[in-house]
């Protein structure tokens, strides 16, 4: 341990983004309760990339007493929990950092506005009241006329590309991996598919799906996540999702984990549900 240069987060100040986490190329952030943490001093480089991500500028370069910066377990971390695109990333980086750059860095979200707002609608996370009871929605009158029936969504994001490993809408839940269609096409998927559960969305065939394992992977190695829910639409190319996340599984060391996929038809109807072997 030595004096060194390291991330300081004010909690306080911080609004729940985001953004820092995807500015830092090390992995060294995380959202914990709604908050950005410093997972660990080894995976901080204390160059300070994700500052400039940062809205409400929460985040500060420190010198203080700190764990050395580890660049291998800095590398294997991220190969673990975003694969090998991430750990790529890093080392562009590590390059730019070397000639005294930053890298480009991502899209920041504006500044919060009042009453609540604030942060990029994309990344910042939310949670909200769980639904009461499993059972399908009633529909409620809504202001603009006729009726309208309530969101069972209780997270944001949803996307997989933009939600986090550890992230506390996953823990003790089933987990829900619907592709980008099923909900769309199945009326009913709110109270049968989503009330209850951790959501992430993904579509096999249009998205840029080389992360997709290793972040699925690392959701699932949460153990107290019992089971996962693969619900597909009936075309082939939606099978792609299936084996994602049957990969993921075995990346994730899980051997208790029951995974389920559930088949839409294009009418919406439920075609088969299966429990699948890994």
């Amino acid at each position: 341990m030595a004096t060194r240069k390291i991330i300081e987060i004010d909690e306080d100040m911080c609004n729940g983004c985001g953004n820092c986490i995807t500015g830092c190329a090390e992995g060294a952030l995380q959202l914990v309760d709604g908050k950005a943490k410093l997972v660990k001093e080894q995976f901080c480089d204390g160059f300070g990339d994700c500052i400039g991500t940062c809205p409400t500028g929460a985040l500060t370069i420190v010198e203080r007493d700190a764990d050395d910066f580890d660049v291998e377990a800095t590398r294997e971390n991220l190969r673990q929990t975003q694969g090998e695109e991430a750990v790529k990333r890093m080392d562009e980086a590590n390059i730019a950092h070397d000639r005294g750059e930053h890298p480009a860095p991502p899209p920041a979200a504006p500044a919060p506005r009042p009453h609540g707002g604030g942060g990029c609608p994309g990344s910042r996370m939310r949670m909200a009241a769980p639904a009461a009871a499993a059972a399908p929605a009633t529909p409620t009158t809504s202001p603009a006329g006729g009726q309208m029936v309530r969101s069972d969504l209780e997270q944001w994001p949803v996307q997989l590309h933009l939600v986090q490993p550890g992230a506390p809408f996953f823990s003790n839940k089933e987990l829900a991996i619907l592709s980008t269609c099923s909900p769309i096409a199945s009326a009913d998927a709110h109270w049968r598919f989503i009330r209850g559960r951790g959501i992430v969305v993904a579509c096999p065939k249009l998205d840029q799906t080389d992360p997709y394992v290793d972040k699925l992977a690392g959701i699932l190695q949460d153990t107290t996540i019992p089971k996962a829910i693969i619900v597909r639409m009936e075309v082939p190319c939606c099978g792609g999702l299936t084996m994602i996340a049957q990969e993921a599984v075995r990346r994730s060391g899980r051997t208790d984990l029951i995974l389920e996929e559930v088949t839409v038809g294009l009418n919406g109807d439920i075609q088969a549900t299966r429990t699948l072997t890994v």
